[in-house]
C-alpha cells in the first residue's frame, strides 16, 4: 500500500510540474508589455508564437505613430525556456533606453541570452511610421461642414419669419375702415355699404 501511495504522489507531482511549465510556456505567448522609451514615446510590446516567435512593438510620439516587427527562436536558449517572463522584462528593460523603439534596434537584446545561438536572438523584419489618427481628422472636418450648413438654413428661416412691410393694401385697407366710418356717421343703416364705397371712391 506504501508504494502504491508512494506512486500516486509521484504522479500527481509530475502532472502538477507539467501544467506549471505548460503555463509558463503560455504567459510567453500573446502577452503585452507597455513601456516609455527615454523620449516618452508610448509603446506596447506584444509576443505571439511558439517555437519561433513574432515580437510586434507599436508606439505613439507627438502626433506620429511607428511600429517594427522581429523573428527569432528564443527557445533555444535556455534561460528562455526557464522563465520567459524574465526575458522578456529584459527586453523591455533595454528598450526604455532608448530615444527610438525601433530605430535603433535590429535585435532584441537581453543579458540572460547573450550567449545562446544566433538563431535564438529577435531580429527586425519590418519597420514602418505613418501620421495618427488622420481617419479622425476627416471625420471632424465633415462635422464643420455639416454645422456650417444647418447654421445657414437656420439663417434662411429667420429671414423668412421677419414680418412684412406695410404695402399699398394695406393703406388701402386704412381707407376703407375710414370710408365705412364716415358712412356710419352720415347714411342710413341700410345704406352703410352703398356709402362706404361711394366715399372710398372719392377718397381714392
Amino acid at each position: 500500500m506504501k508504494s502504491l501511495a508512494l506512486l500516486f504522489l509521484l504522479v500527481i507531482c509530475g502532472v502538477g510540474g507539467l501544467g506549471q511549465k505548460l503555463k509558463t510556456k503560455k504567459r510567453s505567448n500573446g502577452e503585452e508589455i507597455n513601456f516609455r522609451t527615454k523620449t516618452k514615446d508610448v509603446c506596447t510590446m506584444s509576443m505571439s508564437g511558439d517555437e519561433e516567435m513574432n515580437v510586434r512593438i507599436e508606439c505613439k510620439s507627438q502626433g506620429m505613430s511607428y511600429w517594427c516587427e522581429f523573428t527569432g527562436k528564443p527557445s533555444l536558449c535556455r534561460a528562455f525556456r526557464n522563465n520567459p517572463k524574465i526575458y522578456w522584462n529584459q527586453v523591455a528593460a533595454e528598450l526604455r533606453k532608448l530615444p527610438h523603439a525601433c530605430e535603433s534596434t535590429q535585435v532584441l537584446k537581453t543579458t540572460m541570452c547573450q550567449k545562446a545561438p544566433t538563431e535564438a536572438f529577435m531580429k527586425q523584419i519590418a519597420a514602418g511610421m505613418e501620421p495618427e489618427d488622420l481617419a479622425s481628422q476627416d471625420k471632424s472636418v465633415q462635422k464643420t461642414s455639416t454645422s456650417m450648413r444647418g447654421t445657414g438654413q437656420n439663417s434662411v428661416k429667420k429671414i423668412a419669419k421677419l414680418p412684412m412691410l406695410p404695402t399699398q393694401h394695406g393703406q388701402g385697407s386704412e381707407n376703407e375702415s375710414e370710408a365705412m366710418k364716415l358712412a356710419r356717421e352720415h347714411c342710413w343703416e341700410s345704406l352703410h355699404d352703398l356709402c362706404s364705397y361711394v366715399i372710398g371712391i372719392f377718397r381714392g
